[in-house]
């Protein structure tokens, strides 16, 4: 069975179909939303590269300016804003800057 996506590195989602996918398809995924301008999401994303590169979630990053209407469905008002998908149901929310090991700790107790 080949794996389309690769969890090693966070996965840019291009649509919400793609995203409902990787919740179906992976066990626990941690949902980043994010923009480019923001500083705080800049911070974030060498923590979330190790996390994709360390633990078996896939880490998924969905770009808030690129898709409005699904970052507005989300309810996501600030950023960064992480979401957590355990077994297809969406988890946990936590928002700003957060520190690896909450986040890993997270991961382990979702997995």
């Amino acid at each position: 069975m080949s794996q389309t996506e690769t969890t090693a590195t966070p996965v840019h989602v291009e649509s919400e179909s793609h995203l409902d996918e990787l919740v179906a398809e992976n066990d626990v995924v941690l949902v980043d939303f994010y923009a480019d301008w923001c500083g705080p999401c800049k911070m974030l994303e060498p923590t979330l590269e190790e996390i994709a590169e360390e633990t078996e979630a896939v880490v998924a990053k969905v770009d808030i300016e690129e898709l409005q209407e699904f970052a507005q469905a989300q309810g996501i008002r600030s950023v960064p804003t992480l979401k957590f998908f355990a077994h297809g149901e969406e988890a946990k929310t936590v928002v700003g800057v957060q520190d690896k090991a909450d986040l890993v700790d997270a991961i382990e107790q979702l997995a």
